[in-house]
């Protein structure tokens, strides 16, 4: 019988999974997902990489053979990184070729040091992709101010791109734009726009995490009868309700004359990927970011854990365009209930980019030491 991930798969909705480690890779664990448990896809970013690699004695004989060539720091890392990348890709090649491109996708993100820079993002990501070498490669992008001009430069160059770190409504809208004039500079020129993909990585729990405690804070002043409890009603529903919107985008804009003109030229969608969807509260469903988002052309990147519930206990059923009367609701109404929604969602875009570089520079750190104790102790970090 299929696992509910690859029940999701015949929906329409590809589920990647949001972990990369070297001894996941080497052990078989790796393929076993892939072969029995519905996983087509790959992610990973600057956190996920610090956990594997500073946690674990997977990558010492690849660090002791990097320090050996003189690599150090961020040139050591990105050494590391984009041997991983590169082993899942070949892994993940098969379904690669049998969905024409639109799965088998590994993805490794530009510095996080680089958010603000758009031509320091679009020289790294050129430089990822001449290294991975992979046709199945992702470079991740987050959509920041400077990263959406970036965005569009890196998809005219003929370079795939997972646009990562959307929050708002509003940045999704100029992300979406930033893929279709790519497409539209390629098209100008005379380039095929067939191997060109795209995914925009919408982040989920993080919303209804900072949404709910502005709404806590709210619920504790004195407000009327009527007023706590529909505020009250609005806890933990406005992750699924930003994330049912920009589906609803999605098919708006991939749905107009304008992609119409680019898709009879080759062009493929730019499908909408949920992100961060293990739940941060455990009175929250285990499996809810996933069961709420479930839709046609879209993918869900789950961590080992939220995989594992749901295949476990997962309900399959399409729910993406369930209540968006309600979702339209919960944005109207929350600001008038002294909830300021949209500025808080895109506060969000700047706590991700500091989360990651926090991540990054403390991988960095742990890299180094590791690095020296290796080379003092002749191979051993133990």
């Amino acid at each position: 019988m299929a696992s509910r991930a690859e029940q999701l798969f015949a929906l329409g909705q590809s589920v990647w999974l949001d972990f990369i480690r070297r001894g996941h890779l080497l052990s078989g664990e790796f393929d076993r997902l892939v072969a029995e448990r519905g996983i087509v896809g790959v992610t990973s970013n600057p956190t996920i990489f610090q956990l594997a690699i500073a946690d674990s004695d997977d990558y010492d004989a690849a660090i002791q053979a990097g320090a050996a060539r003189g690599l150090k720091d961020g040139e050591l890392f990105e050494a590391l990184a984009v041997e991983d990348i590169q082993m899942a890709c070949d892994r993940l090649r098969p379904v690669y070729d049998a969905t024409r491109g639109i799965d088998g996708r590994v993805s490794i993100e530009v510095s996080p040091r680089l958010a603000a820079d758009t031509d320091g993002s679009v020289e790294e990501a050129r430089r990822l992709h001449r290294s991975v070498a992979r046709d199945n490669l992702y470079v991740k992008v987050p959509a920041t101010e400077a990263g959406i001009p970036a965005i569009r430069t890196l998809i005219a160059d003929g370079i795939s791109i997972n646009v990562t770190l959307i929050f708002s409504l509003a940045r999704y809208e100029q992300v979406i734009d930033a893929y279709l004039r790519g497409l539209e500079q390629r098209a100008e020129r005379g380039l095929p726009l067939a191997p060109m993909f795209s995914v925009a990585s919408f982040f989920v729990s993080r919303v209804d995490s900072k949404v709910d405690q502005a709404i806590e804070r709210r619920l504790a002043e004195r407000l009327s009868a009527a007023d706590h409890d529909e505020l009250k009603s609005f806890t933990g529903h406005a992750a699924i309700a930003n994330a049912r919107l920009a589906y609803r985008k999605f098919k708006q804009v991939f749905g107009s004359a304008r992609f119409a003109a680019l898709q009879a030229r080759g062009a493929n969608l730019q499908r909408p990927l949920w992100a961060s969807t293990s739940t941060k509260n455990k009175a929250y469903r285990d499996v809810r970011y996933v069961e709420e988002l479930i839709g046609p052309n879209t993918v869900n990147t789950m961590p080992p854990q939220t995989l594992e519930a749901f295949n476990d206990h997962g309900v399959v059923e399409v729910r993406i365009e369930r209540d968006l009367d309600r979702a339209r609701t919960l944005f109207e109404r929350l600001p008038a209930l002294g909830i300021p929604v949209d500025a808080l969602i895109a506060e969000l875009e700047l706590e991700g980019v500091a989360a990651f570089t926090k991540s990054y520079d403390a991988l960095l750190a742990s890299l180094e030491t590791k690095r020296r104790d290796l080379v003092a102790s002749g191979g051993s970090s133990r």
